[in-house]
């Protein structure tokens, strides 16, 4: 995350150190129009048929060669002679400053950029705000999802790890899968704490129950199934945006009442007749591993 921040804010100072000026943006105005109206790769000076290195009168005399060839008065009827024309004017105005020569000798040289800056592109598209805050929503929605990604991959570690320090602690360094129930203290991290004895032990420990392949979180008098479905995946229908959608369509269903399922699926371990609840129940369930745990009771 911290990486991203650094990267996009890198991007804007780039974007306001290299932003071209109004100059620069009709250069690329009038050389994108001479590219579609006389053919891809024409130049100024292909155009008016002059090297590069032509001086001031030698422009002058192109320009008035070629404004004769292009006078709307000897060429009645043509189709988009008056832009041509025009455009011609511009050229020969841009040639004939030193500066604007000098600005367009530089494109000339190393080629027009492709990204032509955000005020390059706003100036001539311009936007409406529906538009703008379209733009907006996907935007953020999407740095929304990128952030659900990068806490469901931690989440998911912090899974895996506390499930592999749970069976570490049951089996032994060389983790051969042991029959019965075992239960077992893990340490989630932290820094060093005092436990009920008085006892400093190292970071947050947990009681946890290792039995066969699973494993469970102990919390009170519930046991809850820690597995890598307890890590929430990344949804787009939790982005803020759908998320806000949603929740104002239901609240607008008048007669309707939110039911929480009540019906639980039940699934009985091999080796300590462990029942676990459904998927609703484990949702409503805070994780101290992870996002999601589902609850386990024992059998009577």
């Amino acid at each position: 995350m911290r990486v991203f921040l650094i990267v996009s804010l890198l991007t804007v100072l780039a974007t306001v150190v290299f932003a071209w000026t109004k100059e620069d943006h009709e250069v690329f105005d009038i050389v994108g129009a001479l590219e579609t109206a006389e053919g891809k790769g024409t130049t100024f000076y292909s155009w008016l048929d002059v090297p590069p290195t032509a001086t001031l009168p030698e422009i002058n005399k192109a320009y008035r060669k070629k404004s004769m060839q292009l006078h709307p008065d000897k060429n009645p009827g043509v189709r988009g002679i008056q832009e041509r024309f025009a455009r011609l004017g511009v050229i020969a105005n841009i040639l004939r400053s030193s500066e604007g020569r000098k600005r367009y000798d530089f494109f000339y040289k190393n080629g027009v950029p492709k990204w032509r800056g955000t005020g390059y592109y706003y100036s001539r598209f311009r936007p409406g705000l529906v538009m703008v805050l379209t733009f907006l929503v996907i935007l953020t929605s999407g740095l929304h999802y990128l952030v659900q990604k990068m806490n469901y991959a931690r989440d998911l570690e912090r899974v895996r790890q506390t499930m592999r320090g749970a069976r570490l602690a049951a089996w032994g360094p060389k983790m051969v899968p042991l029959e019965g129930r075992r239960k077992v203290k893990v340490n989630l991290g932290g820094g060093p704490r005092m436990d009920q004895e008085g006892n400093i032990v190292p970071g947050k420990m947990i009681d946890m129950v290792v039995d066969g392949n699973e494993v469970y979180i102990c919390d009170g008098p519930g046991v809850y199934l820690l597995d890598e479905s307890s890590a929430t995946p990344p949804a787009i229908s939790r982005t803020w945006f759908v998320s806000l959608v949603s929740g104002l369509v239901r609240r607008r269903q008048p007669g309707e009442k939110v039911v929480e399922e009540s019906e639980e699926e039940s699934e009985s371990g091999g080796n300590g007749g462990v029942t676990t609840h459904g998927e609703t129940g484990r949702r409503a369930l805070a994780s101290k591993a992870g996002r999601r745990r589902r609850q386990a009771v024992r059998k009577r």
